[in-house]
């Protein structure tokens, strides 16, 4: 775990399992980690990018959370990323276009420890190119996007993720939404 946080704190990028599908990952406040992202994935810079908290008092450190935005985390089954308004703080190459951001707060023990450990939100955007399939397990990525990052994680390589990917649904201010993704 040292050695993973010593790598994003130096504007790494990693390969690491979430509580939805493997994930690239690196330090969410390093905007040339960001860009090396965007280059292994071959990913158009204007598509923004999720990412991940472990607690809600970062959650609420980066946005202004709605009420409704609780009530979905508690009665969400599966993973849920909402995206917010006016985020503070994360570099302007996370963002959509409108100035949005995709946040979701794990409940993985992993995610959270590794979270919690580098002190800092963390990148997640799916192990694969641009267009191509979310990969369910480890075997599923491909050796050139392993060999691209700089650290592929040990833990949960067997484990085959029961979703490909989190709901996400966007939340204003005034507690209206609209469902992205189921």
């Amino acid at each position: 775990m040292e050695n993973i946080i010593q790598i994003l704190k130096s504007g790494g990028t990693i390969l690491y399992p979430t509580d939805t599908i493997w994930g690239i990952g690196c330090d969410a406040t390093n905007i040339d980690a960001i860009n090396k992202i965007f280059d292994i994935k071959k990913r158009e810079k204007n598509k923004s990018m999720i990412i991940l908290v472990e607690n809600e008092k970062r959650l609420q450190d980066l946005v202004d959370v709605p009420e409704m935005a609780w009530e979905i985390m508690d009665l969400s089954e599966k993973p849920v990323t909402l995206v917010y308004q006016n985020p503070k703080g994360l570099p302007k190459e996370l963002l959509a276009e409108d100035g949005s951001i995709g946040i979701r707060l794990v409940k993985d023990l992993y995610c959270k420890k590794l979270i919690t450990k580098l002190n800092k939100p963390l990148v997640s955007t799916s192990a694969n190119f641009s267009g191509d399939k979310s990969p369910l397990k480890f075997s599923d990525i491909s050796k050139e996007i392993i060999d691209l990052v700089d650290f592929a994680v040990e833990e949960d390589r067997e484990k085959v993720s029961q979703y490909s990917g989190s709901s996400v649904i966007k939340i204003w201010s005034d507690n209206r939404i609209k469902v992205l993704r189921e």
